[in-house]
């Protein structure tokens, strides 16, 4: 295993420097085999999540007003307040909990960039224990741990991702996560008021219209993150009609009570 030093080299160490591909030459030549996609941008998980909640939220609501045999307009009513005060709540949600996130991660890398300002050699034996208890060989882990100390914005780096488990230069964008929960929750929730927005007062068309969308939508997902299309779309299909279920079931209760 070679360690790259970031400081100037000398002699043969110059010399084995220049005949190491850059990672720009490696791309360029294929050395690099694979991509991988954007994980950390923080848009997927609450898109995801506020497209399917917004559809069973709403088809749900739509099916407990539905089941209880009130108008179509207040059916209409009932969804449209439904899908604003949902995406707006999901929205707001998102954006405290990420900025939360975000916030507890800038303490801790705080107090980790004190330690390294003021105990390094501490700190450049902890990563070079790190990297042992990974079967890095001890010299060469002290080497590594040695020359991170060179450029501090890099070890902390080292440091955040060993200890944290995160990149305190990749954190997901608070105002990203509520931008795509506001809107995908309000997508998901029109999708099964749309038959009556259309002059359709019958329930059943938006029970319909709601399951073959959270079936499309589940395996999309699932072939986003590459499980097979149908798993993700039995299953999302099987939690939105179970959810309708209920929900109707409590209308019908309610309305014969």
């Amino acid at each position: 295993m070679a360690v790259n030093d970031p400081e100037p080299e000398t002699g043969g160490g110059a010399r084995a420097a220049r005949g190491r591909p850059s990672l720009a030459a490696a791309e360029q030549h294929g050395a690099i085999g694979h991509q991988h996609r954007d994980v950390s941008g923080g848009w997927l998980r609450p898109a995801v999540f506020g497209a399917m909640d917004g559809l069973v939220t709403n088809v749900s609501l739509i099916s407990g007003v539905g089941g209880g045999g009130l108008s179509q307009h207040s059916i209409v009513l009932t969804g449209l307040a439904g899908l604003a005060a949902g995406a707006f709540s999901m929205a707001a949600g998102e954006f405290v909990s990420v900025s939360s996130q975000n916030e507890l991660i800038g303490s801790e890398v705080a107090k980790e960039r004190y330690e390294l300002e003021h105990n390094p050699h501490g700190e450049q034996a902890e990563l070079a224990a790190m990297y042992r208890a990974r079967g890095v060989d001890a010299e060469l882990a002290a080497e590594v741990a040695r020359q991170l100390s060179r450029r501090p914005e890099e070890e902390l780096r080292v440091h955040a991702r060993e200890e944290l488990g995160v990149d305190p230069h990749e954190l997901p964008s608070p105002l990203t996560a509520a931008g795509a929960s506001l809107v995908t929750f309000g997508v998901g929730a029109l999708i099964p008021l749309l038959p009556y927005l259309l002059g359709f007062d019958a329930l059943a068309a938006a029970l319909i219209v709601a399951a073959v969308a959270a079936f499309v939508g589940g395996g999309l997902v699932a072939r986003i993150t590459a499980r097979p299309f149908w798993r993700g779309a039995v299953r999302q299909l099987v939690l939105a009609a179970f959810a309708a279920g209920l929900t109707y079931g409590i209308g019908r209760l309610v309305a014969h009570g």
